[in-house]
């Protein structure tokens, strides 16, 4: 074999996942122990909330404490299990920015329906 036909063999070598020529587009997932320890940390918020449903609050605190541990709860979700905290960082703006856009709007229609006051 010649030194040409060596060169072309070592250049059409597929390159391997994760190699620097050909990196793992989706990066490290986690383990099974990271996705057992977020599904703990999303029962004890959701105990939380219903705690916080129970004890004796105005609605001015009430609501607003609840839509916060919701929002927390949504946003452990779609990162972990959805894997956006794995993907592209495009992916994690768009996201952001429907979530801003469906906040905004509940916020809104709470406010106007009078949800705070009480």
């Amino acid at each position: 074999m010649s030194e040409t036909e060596t060169r072309i063999e070592e250049d059409e070598a597929p390159a391997q996942p994760g190699s620097p020529e050909h990196p793992d587009p989706h990066g490290a997932h986690p383990s099974a122990k990271e996705y057992v320890r977020i599904g703990v940390i999303l029962a004890v918020l959701t105990a939380l909330e219903v705690a916080t449903y129970y004890v004796d609050l105005s609605r001015g605190i009430l609501i607003p404490t609840l839509y916060a541990l919701a929002v927390v709860k949504f946003v452990l979700v779609v990162l972990w299990f959805m894997h956006l905290r794995f993907d592209d960082r495009r992916y994690a703006r768009f996201f952001v920015m429907g979530l801003a856009g469906a906040a905004t709007l509940y916020l809104v229609v709470l406010l106007l329906f009078g949800a705070f006051s009480g």
